[in-house]
């Protein structure tokens, strides 16, 4: 799978002819993160521009599967598990998804906007042991309007579910900074994209990569 990142919480995954996109930007958004693919799917955490700008996703023939709640999915061969959990933007409280799914094997967890590290226990049932976490950081400094997981709260929560790598995603210098520091790394591997195989995690615990918003 090579994993890419255009900031925010807008990943692209692809995986062979298959490609998945996360919490995409909006144009209407307040943000100068953007990007315009095709994909398969396309996963929604939470309905705001920050996070729901599926009309980024469509190319030619290409229209993604939109996925944007709760539930369970099965698209492409692709089983994805959706769990309620909480986000605050601009003061109002939005329900956040947090989406676990297994592509090529690995098994990936993506928590989005996520505000709150208290979450239910069929979230963290959910999460549970990934091979993949995708963590937001930033606390309520690096985005403009969502009040997301701080770095400490973040690191906790990260160690609690015991993921062999962990991809932040929503930071800045002194988020990330704190982030590495409360797990205890001096540095982590920074990347322009991430390719992976299931071997290439083989023997690792809890490792930090970051990637640099293309």
């Amino acid at each position: 799978m090579i994993i890419t990142y255009f900031g925010e919480q807008f990943f692209k995954i692809g995986q062979g002819e298959m490609v998945l996109a996360f919490n995409p930007v909006s144009k209407t958004a307040k943000s100068d993160v953007s990007a315009h693919f095709g994909s398969d799917i396309a996963f929604v955490t939470t309905n705001h521009p920050l996070f729901n700008g599926v009309e980024q996703l469509s190319h030619g023939e290409r229209m993604p599967f939109v996925i944007s709640g709760p539930g369970d999915y099965e698209v492409k061969d692709v089983f994805v598990k959706g769990v309620m959990s909480n986000a605050s933007i601009s003061g109002k409280n939005f329900i956040n998804t947090i989406y676990s799914f297994t592509l090529d094997n690995i098994k990936v967890a993506f928590l989005g906007a996520l505000s709150n590290s208290e979450i239910s226990k069929e979230a963290q049932e959910a999460i549970d042991s990934p091979d993949i976490l995708f963590i937001p950081i930033g606390g309520k400094n690096v985005s403009k309007e969502a009040s997301l997981l701080d770095a400490k709260s973040a690191a906790k929560l990260a160690l609690l579910f015991e993921p062999k790598l962990i991809i932040p995603m929503s930071y800045d210098d002194s988020s990330l900074k704190m982030f590495l520091k409360e797990l205890g790394e001096d540095k982590a591997e920074v990347v322009d994209k991430l390719t992976l195989k299931l071997k290439d995690l083989d023997g690792k615990e809890g490792e930090v990569v970051i990637l640099k918003a293309t």
